[in-house]
């Protein structure tokens, strides 16, 4: 009943937005693996052959630039924070790049801020950019304008910027990949009987209890609760959310055939 019902939401899906998060890119803010990159290029480009168009959120960029700026790594000041987003995004697309040319995938840069979500012109110039794009074949690496966007660097603002983009490009799903297997009963770093919860069907306050833990690192900027907000925010809007890990193996291409990954979250 479960695989059917996978099936029914996510593998029908022929537009997919995919958010992926700092700890899966750049664990440890040591860089990005690249090995991380290619696995994902090799999923995308799948898809792209089964006829989906996917669009990519992308964390990452503060978490790169740490690499290259070791002493801004250690401050909390919003300036270093952009100086490290400055230095780091560049290194992140290249990696993007690189990675994604290897099964002839062109990938665009697309960096946007509250303003360009919220204010009425810009977000349908927004959206016009990003179907153009999808309809040259090109795959849309989304990312904040860390750099210019001071209130931007904050708790769980990718997630978010995911859900809206799912919106913005009227996809038919939602995959947040992250560093842990989705929503759990319990703290599973913590509590041995914790077991992941295969679908929620509403997203209730006792779900909402059940995400209370925050960022996973340093290097992670939200945590299962600023995921669930943005599931919810999503479902709302009748689209389903997956919320798997991103490090097990083909993870997307086995979710859109209905398979068990992660926590489905169904349209309320």
């Amino acid at each position: 009943m479960k695989t059917t019902l996978r099936a029914r939401w996510l593998g029908r899906a022929r537009r997919l937005v995919v958010k992926v998060g700092s700890n899966l890119l750049a664990p440890g803010g040591k860089g990005v693996r690249p090995e991380r990159l290619r696995a994902l290029a090799d999923q995308v480009a799948r898809l792209r052959r089964q006829g989906r168009d996917v669009v990519i959120v992308s964390s990452g960029a503060i978490a790169s630039g740490m690499r290259l700026l070791p002493a801004s790594r250690r401050s909390a000041n919003m300036v270093e924070k952009q100086a490290l987003a400055a230095v780091g995004q560049p290194e992140l697309m290249r990696a993007y790049a690189e990675a994604f040319s290897r099964r002839r995938l062109v990938v665009a840069q697309v960096l946007v801020t509250r303003d360009d979500l919220h204010v009425a012109s810009r977000r349908a110039n927004a959206r016009r950019t990003l179907l153009a794009l999808l309809r040259h074949g090109v795959v849309p690496i989304v990312n904040e304008n860390d750099t210019v966007a001071v209130e931007e660097i904050r708790m769980g603002e990718n997630d978010m910027l995911s859900a809206h983009v799912t919106g913005l490009t009227a996809a038919d799903a939602l995959v947040i990949l992250t560093d842990v297997d989705g929503l759990f009963d319990g703290h599973p770093g913590r509590q041995r009987t914790a077991r992941r919860i295969d679908v929620v069907r509403r997203i209730t306050p006792e779900v909402r209890r059940r995400a209370g833990h925050g960022a996973g690192s340093a290097v992670g900027t939200g945590g299962m609760r600023t995921k669930l907000e943005a599931a919810a925010r999503v479902t709302r809007a009748g689209r389903p959310v997956l919320i798997a890990r991103g490090t097990d193996r083909n993870v997307l291409v086995r979710a859109l055939r209905g398979e068990s990954v992660g926590t489905l979250f169904l349209p309320s």
